[in-house]
């Protein structure tokens, strides 16, 4: 998911009005105090990464010093205050000086163990052979390195805005670095081994984040846990990455850890920050006790470890979702965290800050991989500012820190993009006859000159019109005034919805990777941009496409530095996985055009294997359906060993506000749906329970529809049946990034599949 000039200071409609406190007075996260010291300026030292703590009264004060971009001023404001850490007056050195890895760093970059031959390892604590090739000859280094080098760069700059009653707070770049440390040195001091994980259970903020970086510093493995996961499930993980500590932002997670503590023979300690404990306890500490425990290690035992760390050894541990088994933890080496939060989001033409400081909001799981390497990792290497939503983000409220932050990048999985459409499809049908009339002018206009020119040159008068009147509008109320570009990526996207954005003239990029490729291994952008696309490969990655048939689509195989170390402890699934000749097996079928753009057709385990022989990707054919039928929100193809083809339909509804569950109220789109084909139905309920009868036929007619297009009888949907309740995360029917689980889908409507059949036996 970067391409020079001077920094230039943030935008000033990002979130940073209210100044930091003065340096001896507490920083506060939210509602809570955080850290009690926040120094801007990083101290200079000769050694990497090691903060001297001496004053030295020769340096100029912070506010003589500032760098072109920084304009917006963090904590120091006094020049008589001083900032104390662990005890002692740090020095506030310029930021221009002093930014220099040791001689130990620099050699350890430059040369790897050459015995370290196998290019896979199943082992939290092996090594492997970096893919180190003539395209690809790009010096690995830590993400220690990569976030000290930033520091001569962005340091100044606002790395993370987060909200303290209702005003934007932030933190620059040197308090992020210097934060992150004192997390690490309290880890180390909680006993965090080498190669141990530290497993992180709560939503995005920034003490997510300093947990993460502060275990890197550390020398462990960050491991994240979904926030929906179970006792059973948050077990599972932090029994397998052998987590020495585990942090959680509420009551409600830590209370998960408690009734599991018995089973994790490795865990020491809990660490909670967003809420305090209920009662004191053993072994569980608050944010604030880390880092005052953390006073405890010396600087220099901090630096000794960083200073062993090399590119090829692991540092994170992203768990795959389990939809067939247990999760699998796959590793990612520093080298692949560093590398593709480099390259894979030039790729994607993310800007350094020298340029144009990107502005992002987080809300996505950063358990994921996606959400990781966008928000966390190349936020650290391009001095992007990231900002913090809501907990509560995916309930509605997203859209309310997307107006106050005005990102200039944005990634949004397939369904928060459609739970967007579907929004304004709301708020246009019950908007006056005039404004639904001028939006859906401006909509048609725009979106057949960007079918028809893609480019953005000298588009016609018509077209630049709409945009000023009518679509400019509606992009800044959705808070995408200033976002130059959008992505999405983990899942499938409907054409209905890309056609959808690009009529208000926003373009979805689609990146394409998995946990096993730290993310983009294929990239789309403002300049590498195909409809309906995944992009083309991030350069110095390869692919091939293995047992190709007649149409050019086989299965998609990645290599290169984006390709992770292994599964833990799991040599049978990682040989899977890699092949002999180290190619990534992805699962995934897709197509490359003569340009080398991407296109997924579908899940090699979900291709349809019918009765007959007949091989169907069921994702094109379920598109078609919601594509012809608007009222449809979620359509899944059945017929595996089956002699013909059924689908399960579920109907557009609202989010229940609270606890964003599929209610029984039809959405305003549905309602128009129904009312157009003469039923005066608006609830799932009346649908279904009553049989509605001119909603039934309009699918049927829309079903038949879809099947006069398809390109044989074997690919015809025979019976089709409606649910009562719309897929959810709570439902099991979704994932955490919402992607349709399709064996859970399966075992759970078995009563409804098997009736299919069942009648035709009769």
């Amino acid at each position: 998911m970067g391409p020079s000039g001077s920094l230039q200071a943030p935008p000033t409609s990002a979130p940073c009005p209210t100044p930091l406190p003065p340096p001896g007075q507490p920083l506060t996260v939210g509602d809570r105090t955080v850290f009690r010291e926040c120094p801007q300026q990083m101290p200079r030292s000769s050694e990497a990464g090691y903060c001297r703590l001496s004053r030295d009264s020769n340096m100029p004060d912070s506010r003589d010093d500032q760098q072109q971009g920084a304009s917006m001023r963090t904590s120091q404001d006094n020049p008589q205050t001083s900032s104390v850490i662990d005890g002692q007056t740090l020095s506030k050195e310029s930021p221009s000086h002093g930014l220099q890895l040791s001689a130990p760093e620099k050699a350890r970059a430059a040369s790897l163990d050459a015995a370290e031959e196998a290019l896979w390892t199943t082992r939290a604590d092996g090594k492997v052979r970096l893919r180190l090739e003539p395209f690809c000859t790009q010096h690995p280094y830590t993400v220690h390195r990569m976030f000290y080098e930033a520091l001569d760069k962005y340091g100044n700059l606002s790395a993370l805005g987060f909200k303290r009653k209702d005003k934007w707070e932030r933190i620059s770049y040197y308090q992020y670095y210097l934060i992150a440390r004192k997390v690490a040195k309290g880890f180390l001091k909680l006993g965090l081994e080498r190669a141990h994980s530290v497993a992180i259970l709560g939503f995005n903020s920034p003490e997510w984040f300093f947990s993460a970086v502060g275990t890197v510093f550390a020398g462990g493995i960050v491991t994240g846990i979904y926030t929906t996961s179970s006792p059973e499930a948050c077990q599972y993980i932090s029994h397998d990455c052998r987590a020495n500590v585990i942090v959680v932002d509420t009551q409600k997670q830590l209370e998960k850890i408690l009734k599991i503590w018995k089973d994790l023979p490795h865990l020491k300690a809990v660490v909670i920050y967003q809420e305090s404990p209920p009662k004191k306890m053993a072994n569980v500490y608050t944010m604030e006790e880390l880092v005052e425990l953390g006073q405890e290690v010396p600087e220099e035992a901090l630096d000794a470890i960083i200073d062993t760390q090399k590119p090829n050894q692991c540092c994170v541990l992203v768990y795959t979702s389990g939809t067939t088994g247990n999760p699998k933890g796959v590793m990612l080496s520093q080298d692949n965290i560093t590398w593709t939060a480099r390259y894979g989001s030039q790729a994607g033409d993310i800007q350094p800050a020298e340029v144009k400081q990107e502005v992002v909001v987080s809300y996505l799981p950063l358990s994921h991989i996606a959400a990781q390497i966008y928000d966390l990792w190349t936020g650290i290497q391009w001095g992007a500012q990231v900002c913090f939503a809501d907990p509560d983000a995916l309930k509605g409220t997203l859209v309310n820190t997307l107006r106050e932050v005005e990102p200039t990048s944005h990634m949004g999985v397939p369904r928060v993009w459609e739970k967007i459409m579907e929004r304004i499809q709301e708020v246009a049908a019950q908007s006056g006859f005039l404004r639904r009339k001028m939006l859906l002018w401006a909509m048609s206009v725009t979106l057949e000159q960007n079918l028809t020119c893609p480019s953005d040159d000298l588009k016609p008068f018509t077209s630049r019109l709409a945009d000023y009147l009518v679509l400019a509008r509606v992009r800044q109320a959705l808070g995408f005034a200033k976002c130059q570009k959008n992505f999405y990526g983990a899942a499938p996207m409907t054409a209905e919805t890309q056609r959808f954005f690009l009529g208000l003239n926003i373009r979805l990029y689609a990146g394409y990777g998995l946990s096993e490729s730290t993310g983009p291994h294929f990239m789309s952008s403002p300049y590498n941009y195909r409809l309906y696309s995944s992009g083309r490969v991030v350069p110095g990655c390869r692919v091939k496409l293995v047992n190709q048939d007649a149409d050019g689509i086989g299965e998609i195989c990645l290599w290169g530095r984006t390709i992770f170390m292994g599964y833990l402890n799991m040599e049978d699934k990682t040989c899977e996985a890699i092949d002999s000749e180290g190619w990534l097996h992805t699962g995934d079928m897709g197509r490359l055009d003569a340009d080398g753009f991407l296109y997924i057709t579908g899940r090699l385990k979900e291709l349809i294997i019918t009765a007959g022989g007949e091989n169907v990707p069921p994702v094109p054919i379920e598109e078609a359906v919601k594509m012809e039928l608007p009222i449809i929100s979620s359509a899944m193809l059945i017929g595996d060993q089956r002699k013909f083809l059924s689908m399960l339909l579920t109907l557009k509804c609202t989010l229940d506000p609270e606890t964003s569950e599929p209610t029984d109220n039809l959405t305003e789109q549905a309602v128009e749906f129904c009312q157009r084909v003469g039923s005066k139905a608006s609830t799932v309920s009346e649908i279904v329970g009553q049989r509605d009868e001119a909603v039934y036929q309009a699918i049927h007619e829309g079903i038949q529809r879809v099947n006069a297009k398809a390109a044989a009888r074997p690919y015809h949907i025979q019976k089709w049946a409606i649910l009562e309740r719309d897929f959810s995360i709570s439902g099991g029917e979704l994932g955490p990034t919402m992607k349709l689980k399709r064996l859970t889908v399966l075992e759970k409507y078995k009563d409804i599949i098997n009736s299919f059949y069942q009648e035709q036996k009769q």
